[in-house]
């Protein structure tokens, strides 16, 4: 396709001195980070009274907007993204039916540290974000997924190849802090190309592997461990991971509309020879005020104890069904099962649940709202099976119950978990579309946080305070959903 600084043939140098047309309001399809004005090329005068020339996209229907991209292509980044988001989850668990093999190979008995193998991980999932959001809406995403994915690579095979205590522990770090990007900025690429009664959907997919990753792997791993030892845990994430890095090269493509336009008015800088050809999205903030927002933001993000309680249980399952039931390597891996088809579920479900409430509205006639992903019909119900859930997990083990019902209570959990996750991250891009990834940052920073630190709770009454906080929070989607838009309105404000 041939670069046309103006659809009517003329020079870009003759552009009429304009203003950038405004963008349009929340909630309309330029809410996506990408739908922007309809002129293609407009002029205005900076403080030195030079006429700076603004890039834009040609028209509603450019197919370089990544809006604009067929399904197909659009379909492709996501399952790619997808998976990336399983692989590096996996690196959080598969190996936590190892840990008691991996104590007794370094000759270690201390509890903490069993515990902190696991949830070290975690930990560099709640730093990564710090630095991949903003980086991503300066930079783009694509070059963060594939290089990213190239370091989480090496440093797994360094996983493997530990020869103690410490050195396993600072690589699991550093595969936290590297595996931690497509969890970060997935949210972000599927709001770049995905309009909002579509994106349920997407979000539900790819929320499947941060969430689906650690319950499905120890099921594998425990087996493997079994088989081949711990290590080969690690060789295995680190094959899959290789094995995706010729793929994100040649499938993934660059969705971030200022990224793409900058490219564009770079194109036309070299055509030109004009240096003072820009993006229009370039000159709207500069790199220290998407710092500013992204810090505000991750500051705000609600909700994050869901994913600390998911590895609360994963922390747990190995050591109570081994000790309270007798299970070997092998088969306590499959006490992770009831925990993968609860997410299964809930996915299934709650993805197309709240597409559909957009959907009705819209065919109403009214315009969407961001509180509608929060409707009570759908957020109550899920909010309160994760209490539920976790009632029947701790005491029925405490009570040494015949083992089914305790899984019963996990499936209960994670059905609640993946429907809560779901309305909470549409919600949150939705409300705040042009900086989706750090919204998923300041989401991922909380829960990893906890999902580090909640893992030192015990069964019976440890789980009920933790299901007597997580019923507390029952009303938190219900006050978003009717106070939501004011406290939307008066945070803008504010930015």
């Amino acid at each position: 396709m041939e670069e046309k600084p103006r659809r009517d043939g003329q020079d870009l140098m003759d552009v009429e001195l304009q203003q950038p047309v405004p963008h349009q309001p929340s909630g309309t399809q330029s809410d996506a980070s990408c739908e922007l004005s309809t002129s293609s090329d407009q002029q205005h005068e900076d403080g030195k009274g030079r006429g700076t020339h603004l890039v834009d996209w040609e028209g509603d229907n450019d197919p370089e907007n990544p809006m604009n991209w067929p399904d197909s292509k659009k379909w492709t980044n996501i399952i790619v993204l997808s998976s990336l988001s399983v692989v590096t989850p996996l690196g959080s668990s598969m190996f936590a039916p190892g840990i008691p093999s991996i104590m007794k190979e370094f000759r270690d008995s201390s509890t903490v540290t069993a515990t902190f193998l696991l949830s070290i991980y975690i930990l560099g999932f709640a730093v990564g974000p710090l630095f991949v959001a903003p980086l991503s809406e300066i930079y783009g995403r694509r070059h963060l997924y594939i290089y990213a994915n190239i370091i989480f690579a090496l440093f797994t095979i360094g996983a493997a190849l530990s020869n103690s205590v410490g050195m396993l522990l600072a690589f699991r770090l550093l595969m936290g802090l590297s595996g931690v990007v497509p969890l970060t900025i997935g949210s972000g690429t599927i709001a770049d190309m995905v309009s909002v009664e579509k994106r349920g959907r997407a979000v539900s997919l790819w929320a499947m592997g941060p969430l689906l990753g650690p319950c499905a792997g120890p099921a594998a791993g425990g087996f493997l461990i079994r088989a081949a030892g711990w290590r080969w845990v690690f060789w295995l994430i680190a094959i899959l991971s290789g094995i995706l890095i010729p793929i994100t090269f040649f499938c993934l493509r660059e969705t971030y509309a200022p990224v793409l336009l900058d490219q564009r008015a770079h194109r036309f800088r070299e055509k030109t020879g004009d240096p003072h050809v820009r993006s229009v999205l370039g000159v709207q903030s500069t790199r220290s005020e998407k710092f500013r927002l992204a810090a505000v933001l991750r500051c705000t993000s609600p909700y994050p104890i869901s994913y600390g309680i998911l590895y609360l249980l994963i922390a747990t399952f190995t050591y109570v069904y081994t000790e309270e039931y007798g299970f070997d390597e092998g088969s306590s891996g499959l006490v992770f099962l009831p925990a993968g088809l609860g997410m299964v579920i809930g996915v299934l479900g709650f993805g197309q649940l709240v597409d559909l409430v957009v959907k009705r509205t819209k065919a109403r006639g009214l315009q969407h709202r961001p509180e509608d992903r929060l409707n009570p019909i759908i957020s109550i119900p899920c909010s309160l099976a994760m209490p539920i859930g976790l009632f029947i997990y701790g005491w029925t083990i405490q009570k040494g119950i015949h083992w089914i019902v305790p899984m019963l209570g996990v499936l209960v959990i994670c059905i609640g978990l993946m429907g809560i996750m779901t309305c909470i991250q549409n919600y949150l891009i939705d409300a705040f579309p042009k900086y989706a990834a750090s919204v998923s940052a300041a989401l991922a920073i909380l829960r990893s946080l906890l999902g580090a630190l909640l893992p030192l709770s015990c069964i019976g009454w440890g789980n009920s305070v933790l299901g007597f906080i997580a019923l507390g929070l029952v009303p938190i989607p219900v006050l978003l959903y009717v106070f939501g838009s004011r406290l939307r309105a008066k945070f803008q404000v504010r930015l």
